[in-house]
């Protein structure tokens, strides 16, 4: 269980990445970038913590415009046991090494419906997670996934939910 352990990782990596490869320079510590934009789909499964297992897609996209060493991402859930979500938020990746391989982090606030599905507490619920992964020479990437679901205790109900999921993410060009 996960709670809010990647969004303080996301923060702490950030941060740090940021005081060590961007303040200083000439578009200072949150100053805009480029990256390639992409486009992600994953599916997989919601973790049995109060919910029950079920099945979950999820598509994502990358925007192509950095604040400083934080991508900015817009995403979209749906699930057998695990509702709606809708979100927007920050990235952070690094690549290990000079290898193909990668981590990322992302920390996003969102919208929840739970319709028929498991009751997260209330419609305003955060999502962060990390994701492992290889990446290709043209820029298509395969991972695996884990995040948390949750309100951060804004409602009287916080019982959250996790995703393991494996995804796809392209580049745009």
């Amino acid at each position: 269980m996960a709670d809010g352990t990647f969004a303080a990782l996301l923060l702490i990596a950030g941060l740090t990445d940021m005081g060590t490869n961007y303040c200083g320079t000439a578009t200072g510590c949150l100053g805009a970038g480029d990256q390639g934009s992409r486009v992600a789909f994953s599916a997989g499964t919601t973790v049995a913590r109060r919910a029950d297992e079920g099945p979950e897609g999820y598509l994502r996209y990358d925007f192509g415009r950095t604040i400083g060493p934080f991508g900015q991402a817009l995403g979209l859930s749906l699930g057998e046991e695990s509702g709606a979500w809708v979100g927007y938020g920050l990235t952070w990746n690094t690549f290990l090494g000079s290898s193909p391989f990668y981590t990322e982090l992302h920390a996003m606030p969102g919208l929840y419906a739970a319709g028929d599905d498991f009751d997260l507490g209330g419609p305003v619920e955060f999502r962060s997670g990390i994701e492992i992964g290889y990446e290709t020479r043209n820029g298509w990437r395969y991972g695996l996934s884990y995040d948390h679901r949750s309100n951060a205790g804004l409602y009287d109900e916080n019982p959250g939910i996790e995703s393991v999921q494996f995804r796809v993410s392209m580049p745009l060009r």
